[in-house]
């Protein structure tokens, strides 16, 4: 049996990646913080999925130790895909952010992405058919206003999983990684980035696409060869791209 593991699945692109993922029969691994909504996720896929096996781990990312406990254990499991979808951000001017906010947006967006790829990365870099999709945004590719720091992390989940696709790409291997970059999407993201109780889009911000939506985009980069998955921030529409960033093959030499 072969599993899907995504990060974050407590609600958003998450919930509806393993909603998109269940209706093709795959079994999924949920993780988040909030166990009640990992529960309700897991009845929803049973309605659309009677015969995928979904197992729940209660995880906080934001505290990057437990990137290590969560990876062990699921080490049992025959992991297909691993999609780091966790991650959060935060609207303010850097001299007037919450430092110990930020503090887990790092944890959380930079350091557990980090470990769980690398750790996914060296266990199945030669498994064929083994995907690791890792959720950036459009704040990866375009620094925006009052939202540097959340960029400048995104821009290292951009980069970093580029230059892990490029690696892997020259060194023959046959795991495929892969950044899925959105623009403005209905979930939960505003309103934890400005710390509010409820915010709606409709009204509010000129273009967004819903969750289920994305976990559609999510899916054609799945589906693709290519590397990026990538809104564009004036038309809304969905692009699959090969690489953006250079990257620059270091060679080693032994003479």
């Amino acid at each position: 049996m072969k599993y899907t593991v995504i990060t974050g699945a407590s609600s958003g692109i998450g919930y509806e990646t393993a909603l998109a993922f269940a209706a093709r029969k795959k079994n999924i691994i949920i993780t988040a913080r909030r166990s009640e909504k990992l529960e309700e996720l897991k009845k929803e896929i049973h309605k659309i999925s009677p015969e995928s096996d979904v197992v729940i781990i209660i995880s906080d990312l934001s505290i990057a130790e437990n990137a290590y406990s969560l990876y062990e254990s699921v080490k049992k499991y025959d992991i297909e895909t691993w999609i780091n979808n966790a991650g959060f951000g935060n609207f303010a001017s850097v001299g007037n952010q919450d430092l110990n906010k930020i503090q887990k947006l790092l944890h959380l967006n930079i350091e557990s992405l980090t470990i769980l790829s690398s750790l996914y990365t060296a266990d199945y870099a030669e498994v064929e058919g083994t995907q690791l999709i890792n959720v950036s945004s459009g704040g990866g590719y375009t620094i925006i206003g009052d939202a540097v720091t959340y960029c400048a992390s995104k821009f290292y989940v951009s980069a970093f999983t580029e230059g892990l696709a490029q690696e892997l790409i020259v060194s023959g291997s046959k795991m495929q990684a892969k950044v899925l970059a959105p623009a403005a999407t209905e979930t939960e993201f505003a309103k934890r980035s400005m710390n509010l109780d409820q915010f709606e889009y409709e009204g509010r911000v000129p273009q967004f696409h819903t969750s289920k939506q994305m976990a559609g985009f999510m899916l054609d980069l799945y589906d693709s060869n290519k590397v990026v998955g990538i809104v564009d921030g004036l038309t809304y529409e969905f692009q699959l791209k090969d690489p953006i960033f250079p990257f620059a093959n270091r060679t080693t030499r032994t003479e």
